[in-house]
């Protein structure tokens, strides 16, 4: 399969960018047999291999003229494919089939959900909307209720009612109740649910929602009171007269008050701000520190509540003060000192998909599932539900339960024209990585029917998807391309390839020269983490202790302890430390205590292997690799040459000075 893929990404694709190319020539670049290769085929074939036409375009002659002759050598082995049958074959068919409903289903959802979903969602993000709402939450386990309620109340504000009063009066929410209803501003992607935030942004300023919308919590009224561009975050400094500076004193509001008379009229005679915060300034947050903290750096609309949002997000310049805050510590003046805009859609792409996929992506999937399950009349058989959740086995996914076998071939659901019995759908329970390993309950079972079907409606929709979306057929028209060549390569080429040990040992003798051993050593090593170790395994050593016994008793490097040290056979350049092993004489010398990063060793040399080339045993795996190569780009010149003399290709190179000259 990964050979096919690179024949895949190596030319095809290439005609998904058809699409978004402005209008081709349709000048001859090659010809053979019937078949012409134009400058629209080539663009798109080259732009699709570098990845992108900017880089296509300075590309130089001759890298466009050696891609021209792959190109031309990869339709003639695609229209030998076809003369083949190829297309009647199947198992290129099934695979095909396959293809279409895993890369169908992916396709679908990014082009439907995701790539929609964040591009609304970045556009929804440049406005912030204040938003009043009036919360009925479901009591008694009675959603009709809650909903009943919620629509007498839209019908009385339809009939000139003051939203603000019936917050007051009706709502659930008791810090929407206190400010008559009012939660302040907010941006898409910030919302209790997708319904919601639907409801906000498809709302005019002024205007309420016409029906109620169901929450966790039951069911809101939304009234929409003000949209403005977003401000995504802002910079300020604070500083604050507290009406109790440091801890134990008692809350003085008045001395508070005159201290804050005090710090405006600096702030009047053009003392800097910081200066004044310096100065005066209580932290609240800091009180036993000697340096207060001044500059909060950046922050969004939700992180410091309506009461200091409110002022601070509506300065318009750069050094701009709010007027003072009262809160139950004290006094406050904030200073404007930055602005952040928003960012382009490709700067912050991955956290706006974040948010989509986190917040939304749910609700759009359902819905989109929904959709196809219902277009592909999906039935689920109850009564084998019924007989399947009564017998559930107490084991783990993937376990045999022998009452399943009575129902195996059983249809579980089906949809227009197609089925999966309960065969299949056990198949894909035991190899979901969602359930491998999970205790089977009917919860479990309820979930993994829910998602394999969703995902079967929506491989419905990818076995047709092609007849409806050019761009998808191109891809699997090249996907197509891609495996009939590949099965070209394995019956002309791969396939013929003979090996056997008398021409294998032919090539080792005419290519002995390439397999060698580098300078390799065998070592054993006492290692410690301290100078102070190593020193004392050192001085053992130097009074006759054997080197195996004390690497069997102290060296500190575990996985090796049980091998006395033994390093083994490696290659000198491997490490610094068989570099080091390398330079001792003989067999038995140590080195003294060493240095190395993690601490420090003691080295043994037990034997050298100086370089020398491989026996034929030793390099047979590397000589049967190259004979294949060698073989390969034979089988391959013989084939290509074939189909020249069958097809007599004529390559007009001098044409290629009018690819990419449209853009």
């Amino acid at each position: 399969m990964f050979l096919r893929v690179s024949v895949i990404l190596t030319f095809g694709l290439a005609l998904i960018l058809n699409s978004c190319a402005s209008e081709p020539s349709q000048i001859i670049l090659a010809k053979f047999g019937d078949q012409n290769i134009t400058v629209k085929d080539f663009e798109n074939a080259y732009v699709n291999n570098v990845g992108s036409y900017e880089i296509a375009k300075n590309d130089s002659l001759s890298k466009l003229k050696s891609f021209l002759d792959l190109y031309v050598n990869f339709q003639m082995k695609l229209k030998d494919a076809n003369v083949k049958g190829y297309e009647n074959d199947p198992e290129l068919q099934k695979e095909l089939t396959d293809y279409k409903k895993q890369i169908g289903v992916s396709y679908i959802l990014n082009k439907q959900l995701v790539e929609p979903g964040i591009k609304q969602l970045y556009e929804r993000r440049k406005w912030e909307r204040r938003v009043s709402i009036i919360l009925i939450k479901s009591k008694n386990n009675s959603k009709l209720s809650a909903e009943k309620l919620a629509n007498s109340l839209i019908d009385s504000l339809k009939n000139g009612a003051s939203f603000e009063k019936l917050a007051i009066k009706y709502s659930d929410d008791p810090n929407a109740a206190r400010d008559s209803g009012d939660i302040y501003y907010v941006t898409a992607g910030q919302f209790m649910s997708n319904e919601f935030e639907n409801a906000v942004y498809s709302t005019e300023q002024g205007n309420i929602y016409p029906k109620p919308v169901f929450v966790d919590l039951g069911y809101c009224i939304i009234k929409v009171t003000a949209i403005r561009p977003r401000i995504p975050e802002v910079k300020f400094s604070h500083m604050m007269a507290a009406y109790a500076p440091h801890s134990g004193d008692k809350p003085d509001t008045l001395k508070a008050r005159i201290k804050m008379d005090s710090i405006l009229a600096e702030l009047k005679n053009g003392v800097d701000f910081d200066k004044v915060a310096e100065k005066y300034s209580d932290d609240p947050h800091e009180p036993t520190s000697t340096k207060k903290k001044i500059d909060y750096g950046y922050v969004d609309n939700s992180k410091l509540g309506k009461l200091f949002t409110e002022p601070l997000f509506t300065l318009k310049n750069i050094g701009d003060i709010t007027p003072v805050i009262q809160n139950k510590f004290g006094f406050h003046i904030l200073k404007l000192t930055d602005k952040r805009t928003n960012p382009s859609f490709d700067q912050q792409k991955d956290r706006i998909k974040e948010i989509y996929k986190e917040k939304i992506y749910p609700t759009d999937y359902d819905t989109l599932v929904a959709g196809l399950k219902n277009k592909y009349q999906y039935k689920v058989d109850k009564a084998t539900v019924s007989y399947l959740l009564a017998n559930i086995d107490t084991g783990n996914v993937g376990d045999i339960n022998p009452k399943y076998d009575n129902v195996k071939d059983s249809v579980l659901f089906s949809f227009t024209g197609s089925s999966v019995n309960v065969r299949e759908f056990l198949e894909k329970f035991s190899n979901d990585q969602d359930f491998v390993n999970h205790k089977i309950t009917p919860d479990l079972f309820k979930e993994a029917l829910t998602k394999i079907s969703n995902n079967a409606a929506l491989e419905q929709e990818a076995l047709i998807l092609d007849k409806s979306d050019s761009e998808f057929a191109a891809l699997m028209n090249n996907y197509k391309n891609g495996i009939f060549v590949f099965k070209v390569r394995e019956d002309e080429i791969l396939n013929k390839v003979k090996i056997d040990s008398v021409k294998l040992l032919n090539f080792y003798s005419s290519t002995k020269e390439n397999y060698s051993w580098p300078d390799r050593v065998n070592f054993s090593e006492i290692f410690a983490h301290s100078d102070s170790a190593i020193q004392s395994y050192y001085d053992l050593l130097a009074k006759g202790e054997n080197f195996d016994s004390v690497a069997a008793k102290y060296t500190e490097r575990t996985d090796l302890k049980s091998k006395n040290g033994v390093w083994g056979l490696v290659d000198v350049s491997s490490s610094e430390l068989a570099g080091e092993a390398f330079k001792l004489e003989k067999p038995g010398d140590y080195s003294k205590p060493i240095l190395n990063q993690s601490g420090y060793s003691i080295l043994q040399l037990i034997s050298k292997d100086p370089a020398h080339l491989k026996t034929f045993e030793e390099a047979k795996e590397e000589v049967s690799g190259a004979y294949q190569e060698v073989e390969s780009k034979r089988l391959e010149k013989d084939y290509i040459e074939n189909l020249t003399k069958l097809y007599n290709p004529v390559i007009y190179y001098s044409n290629l000075d009018k690819v990419f000259k449209s853009n």
